[in-house]
C-alpha cells in the first residue's frame, strides 16, 4: 500500500476539520440557546453584592454565575473584570472564570459527544476542583498590594449595571424571548471565530502530526522505563503549554482534546489541556490590559498551578474508582458523516438556529441594540479566520479530486 500523497492528506484533513464541526453543530444550537435562556431569565446583579469576601459564598456564587454564563473565553475575561469593577473578591472573579469555560451546558454537551461520560464527569468534578484549589491558593498567596493596584486600575473606567427585573414576567413576555434570540447571536458572535480555528486547526494536527511527536512530547515513547507517576506529572504540567500554543479558547480545544485522545495521551494530559484554555496568550494579554502584567501573570500562575494540581487528583481518583477512560477513540468515529442521530439532530437544531437569529433581529429592531463590543483577537485574527476559510474550502476541493487517504 503506497504511502499518501500530500494533497489526499490535505483533503483529508479539511474534510476531517469538517466532519468536527458537522458532529457537533446541533450540541452547539442546543447549547447557547439554553445558555441565551439562562442569561435572559436569570438575574444575576443581585449575586454580586456578595461576592466582596474571599469565602465559601463568595465563590459559590460565582460559580453558580459562571455556569449561568457564555463559554466564550473572551466573554468570561471581561464579565470577570465587571465583577471586580462591581465589588467582587479576585477569589471570585478568578472562580467565574474557571465555572464560564468549564462548567456552562454547551460545553459539557461537546465533551459527551467526542470524547465521553467519563471525561464530562471529570469536566465537572475537575471544574468544581478547579476552582476550589485556585481559591486556596490565592488566599495564601494573595498579593494585596498588587491587586488592590489592579482594582484601582479597573475602577478608573466605568460598566454597565445589568437592569433588575422579574423573571417570572420576563419569561411570560415576547420581548423576554426576543432576548434570549439577542443573547444567542450575541454569544456565537463572540465565539465563531474561536471555534473555526480550533476546528480546523485539530482537524489538520489529526493528519499531519504523526503519532511518534505526541509520543515524545508527553514520555510514551522515551526508550527507557519511567515511573508511571513521573509520566502522569509531566503530562498534567506539559498540557497547558501544548494548549497554549494552539491559541485555541474554549470550545475550540475539545477536537484537539479529541486527537490527543486518540494518540493514547493519558487521562491527566488531556484533562490538563481542557483546562488551559484561560491560559492561551491572547487571553494572558487582555488579562495584562485589564489588570497590569504583574497581576495577569500572577492569575495565570495560579491557574497553572491548579490545573497540574487537578490534573493529578482526577487521574488518581479515576484510577481507584476504576473509571478511567482508554484512549484510543479513533477520530474518524467522531468525524464521520452517516445518516444517523446527528444528521437529524442537525436538522431540528438548525431550524431552532432560525428561530433564534429571527428573535434577534426581532430584538434589534424594537431595541436598535448592536450587542456586545466585538471581543475577538482584532483584525489580525479575522485574516487567520478567512485564511483558514479557504485552507478548508481548498482541502474540499482537493478531497473529491484525489481521493482519500487509505
Amino acid at each position: 500500500m503506497s504511502e499518501p500523497t500530500f494533497w489526499q492528506q490535505y483533503g483529508e484533513a479539511a474534510k476531517t476539520a469538517i466532519g468536527f464541526f458537522w458532529k457537533a453543530g446541533w450540541a452547539f444550537v442546543l447549547g447557547y440557546a439554553v445558555s441565551g435562556m439562562i442569561q435572559a431569565f436569570v438575574p444575576k446583579t443581585r449575586l454580586t453584592r456578595y461576592m466582596g469576601q474571599p469565602d465559601a459564598k463568595s465563590v459559590s456564587l460565582a460559580t453558580i454565575f459562571g455556569a449561568a454564563s457564555s463559554s466564550c473565553s473572551f466573554a468570561a475575561l471581561a464579565a470577570a473584570r465587571s465583577l471586580v469593577l462591581k465589588g467582587a473578591h479576585f477569589v471570585a472573579a478568578v472562580a467565574f472564570m474557571f465555572a464560564s469555560t468549564n462548567l456552562v451546558i454547551e460545553l459539557g454537551i461537546l465533551i459527551l459527544i467526542f470524547l465521553g461520560w467519563q471525561f464530562l464527569a471529570a469536566e465537572v468534578i475537575g471544574g468544581l476542583l478547579l476552582i476550589s484549589v485556585s481559591s486556596i491558593l490565592i488566599r495564601i498567596t494573595y498579593p494585596q498590594k498588587w491587586l488592590q493596584e489592579a482594582r484601582e486600575k479597573v475602577e478608573e473606567e466605568s460598566a454597565e449595571e445589568e437592569e433588575s427585573f422579574d423573571w417570572r414576567k420576563r419569561i411570560k413576555s415576547r420581548m423576554g424571548w426576543h432576548l434570549v434570540g439577542h443573547k444567542f447571536a450575541m454569544d456565537w458572535k463572540m465565539v465563531w471565530e474561536e471555534i473555526l480555528i480550533g476546528f480546523t486547526i485539530a482537524g489538520f494536527v489529526a493528519v499531519f502530526v504523526p503519532t511518534n511527536v505526541w509520543e515524545k512530547i508527553f514520555l510514551m515513547d522515551t526508550g527507557i522505563v519511567l515511573p508511571e507517576w513521573l509520566k502522569i506529572l509531566e503530562n498534567a504540567a506539559v498540557a497547558p503549554f501544548v494548549a497554549a500554543l494552539t491559541f485555541i479558547g474554549s470550545m475550540g480545544n475539545i477536537p484537539l482534546a479529541t486527537v490527543l485522545n486518540a494518540n493514547g495521551i493519558v487521562f491527566a494530559g488531556i484533562m490538563g489541556f481542557i483546562y488551559s484554555d484561560l491560559m492561551v496568550p491572547p487571553l494572558v494579554r487582555i488579562n495584562a490590559k485589564y489588570y497590569g502584567w504583574r497581576v495577569a501573570l500572577y492569575i495565570a500562575g495560579i491557574m497553572y498551578v491548579s490545573i497540574i494540581v487537578t490534573a493529578i487528583v482526577l487521574h488518581g481518583v479515576f484510577a481507584i474508582l476504576e473509571i478511567t477512560p482508554e484512549s484510543g477513540k479513533a477520530i474518524a468515529e467522531v468525524a464521520q458523516f452517516k445518516l444517523d442521530y446527528t444528521f437529524w439532530m442537525n436538522i431540528i437544531f438548525a431550524g431552532v438556529a432560525v428561530w433564534m437569529v429571527v428573535l434577534h433581529f426581532q430584538h434589534r429592531k424594537q431595541h436598535l441594540d448592536n450587542g456586545h463590543a466585538d471581543s475577538n483577537g482584532g483584525s489580525f485574527k479575522r485574516l487567520v479566520v478567512y485564511a483558514f476559510i479557504v485552507l478548508l474550502l481548498g482541502g474540499l476541493v482537493t478531497y473529491f479530486i484525489f481521493g482519500e487517504t487509505q
